[in-house]
Formats: structure tokens, C-alpha cells, sequence
């Protein structure tokens, strides 16, 4: 018995510190990737300012094409809404808003994972003559759940390579169609 209480009190003592420990981890998040797209921004801000076209270069869709969509709101712009339902856990349901549209600068949109919580995603768009670069950011809180702070430490790793893949398929969305209209 005497073991027993040893072995749960180093239990608790080891679970004690490890909450202790991921309150003092940051509770929030950054992730952020950019690009350089052969593209001017009005032809980019068309295309990131709708949802009608981001399963076109999304990381996220060809994991489960048969993912269900609904479009709701305006057709671009602040109020355009995108929800999306899954069986693929690494694509599952939520939605996504745009709530600030800037012209051919900046699309800020509200992402919504249910229980998993919301983040906010933010395309910024630069001219730089004969390109444009594309940075795709996403911020998140974690307040005082100190799961998904620990999880905040490989953020950057599980969320970063689709956002490369995601601008990788815009550039060659973009300048395929550059392309196309120029012949």
C-alpha cells in the first residue's frame, strides 16, 4: 500500500508540474509562409477575396474531394462564408468568414473549428512590379488550455507545410492562367 501512495503522489507531482509547466508556455500562436506570384494583386485579390475558387488551389482538398461545401453570404468580400464538413480528421468540419477585405491588400478571414476553437487567417498582398508576393498568416489563442499549448509548440510544423503547398498550388493557379490569357 505504502508503494501504492508513493507511485500516485510522483503521479500527481509529475501531472502537476506538467500543467504548471504549460501555463507558462506562450498562449498563442503565429504561423506564417509567403511567396512570389507572377501575378498582379488586383488578379490575386479576386481570387483569395472569394471562396468560389480556393478549393482550386487548397492544400486541404485533394485529401477528401468529397468533402461537402456550402457557399453563404456575398460571392466575395466582408460576409463571405465557406463551411465545410469531412470524414477525413485531417480535413473535418468548420467554416471560414471574411471579415476585412481590403482592395488588393489584405483578406482577413475567421476561421471556426467548433470545440477545436477559431483562429484568424490573413492574406497580405505586396506589389513588387512584375511579381506580387502572397503571405498567408494564421493566428490562434490558446488561453488556458494547456493541451493546446503544448500543441502551439509544433504549430508551425503541422500547419506550415500546407500553407506552402496552398501558396505553391495559387502561384500555379495564377500564372497558368496568366499564361492562358496571354496566348
Amino acid at each position: 500500500m505504502k508503494a501504492f501512495k508513493l507511485i500516485l503522489g510522483g503521479l500527481l507531482l509529475v501531472l502537476g508540474l506538467l500543467y504548471a509547466g504549460g501555463l507558462m508556455l506562450p498562449d498563442r500562436v503565429h504561423v506564417e509562409r509567403s511567396i512570389e506570384i507572377q501575378a498582379t494583386p488586383e488578379a490575386l485579390f479576386l481570387v483569395l477575396n472569394s471562396f468560389q475558387e480556393f478549393n482550386r488551389w487548397s492544400p486541404w482538398f485533394a485529401r477528401d474531394p468529397d468533402a461537402e461545401y456550402r457557399y453563404e453570404g456575398p460571392e466575395s468580400g466582408v460576409g463571405a462564408r465557406m463551411s465545410w464538413a469531412s470524414k477525413a480528421p485531417d480535413v473535418g468540419t468548420g467554416s471560414q468568414e471574411i471579415i476585412r477585405s481590403i482592395p488588393y491588400r489584405r483578406i482577413d478571414t475567421l476561421l471556426d473549428f467548433g470545440p477545436d476553437g477559431t483562429a484568424i487567417a490573413r492574406f497580405d498582398i505586396e506589389s513588387g512590379g512584375e511579381t506580387s508576393r502572397v503571405t498567408w498568416s494564421l493566428d490562434t489563442e490558446f488561453g488556458d488550455q494547456v493541451v493546446s499549448r503544448y500543441i502551439g509548440l509544433i504549430f508551425d510544423q503541422l500547419i506550415g507545410p500546407d500553407y506552402e503547398l496552398g501558396l505553391r498550388n495559387l502561384k500555379q493557379l495564377m500564372e497558368d492562367q496568366e499564361a492562358s490569357e496571354t496566348l
